[in-house]
């Protein structure tokens, strides 16, 4: 079967969904109970926006000692959502996501309510379950690592995450991977507190304004920085060999509830895998 003709009404599932004048607390509560990386937010029954960790994790680092339940849903609309309906198939779905870089399409009925949605997580299930022929992870794996050592500081790491557009950085100590630090983990933790409590406020202030931190630039304020890599990281990361079916990569995303992967060759750390790279594939 080519997965990549199957009808997106075939993949749809049911999103987690608040008002618009929820609180970002209340948002970050949905988040962290429902163990779910975004939330719909629905005006009337239709769609009107989307929050995700990221989403989360940036907004906490601007607020600064701005109380979180004063930011509200209906302050992260965006001036466009990506929509598609049950009759668009699979391939339709993955173009759309590869263009725009997202990993969420929003499923809507004939009168633009919310009928559900379909995610990359959707998608690679997709290509697991019902596409007959597979590759090689070499194949689609990414070469360009964005790395970091267990001793950075963390606001390092999260100005790597920022920077780069990316959604995990993986920690590296002599070529091997030993942790890996998503947005999700800075959602539970409150960094803007913890450096309120160590830092210079002028100092911390100064930071908070630049884009990204440059290693020398890091390098020098890494004083004021008690928390690193190592306090939030997950450890043993799992990985996946470079000459595996990606057909195993994806069982082992779906089954650890991740969304990409270290991958070594003899233990060293080559490249990686994500359920982006998988939808580009379905995308072609």
């Amino acid at each position: 079967m080519d997965v990549k003709n199957i009808k997106l009404s075939e993949l749809i599932t049911k999103p987690i969904t608040i008002n618009p004048n929820a609180t970002l607390l209340k948002t970050r509560e949905h988040l962290l109970k429902n163990k779910v990386k975004r939330v719909i937010v629905v005006d009337k029954k239709r769609p009107i926006g989307v929050i995700t960790e990221k989403d989360i994790a940036k907004k906490i680092y601007e607020l600064g000692s701005k109380p979180i339940n004063s930011v509200k849903a209906k302050e992260f609309i965006p001036k466009k959502l990506f929509t598609l309906t049950g009759d668009n198939t699979v391939n339709e779905c993955a173009k759309m996501m590869k263009k725009h870089r997202i990993s969420l399409v929003i499923i809507t009925n004939n009168d633009n309510t919310l009928r559900g949605i379909v995610t990359e997580t959707d998608l690679v299930k997709a290509f697991l379950t019902k596409e007959s022929t597979s590759f090689k992870v070499s194949k689609i794996m990414k070469k360009d690592l964005i790395t970091a050592s267990p001793s950075d500081p963390i606001l390092h790491v999260e100005s790597l995450l920022l920077k780069y557009g990316i959604s995990r950085v993986i920690i590296q100590r002599n070529q091997m991977p030993v942790g890996i630090i998503t947005f999700r983990d800075f959602v539970p933790a409150k960094i803007p507190q913890w450096i309120a409590e160590s830092a210079d406020p002028k100092e911390v202030q100064e930071y908070k304004f630049k884009k990204g931190l440059e290693e020398i630039h890091s390098n020098q304020m890494s004083y004021l920085f008690p928390f690193h890599a190592t306090d939030i990281m997950a450890t043993n990361p799992i990985t996946v060999d470079m000459d595996d079916d990606v057909k195993n990569a994806i069982t082992s995303m779906i089954k650890n509830d991740i969304s990409g992967l270290p991958v070594v060759k003899k233990s060293k750390l080559v490249g990686i895998i994500t359920k982006s790279d998988i939808v580009a594939a379905l995308a072609v």
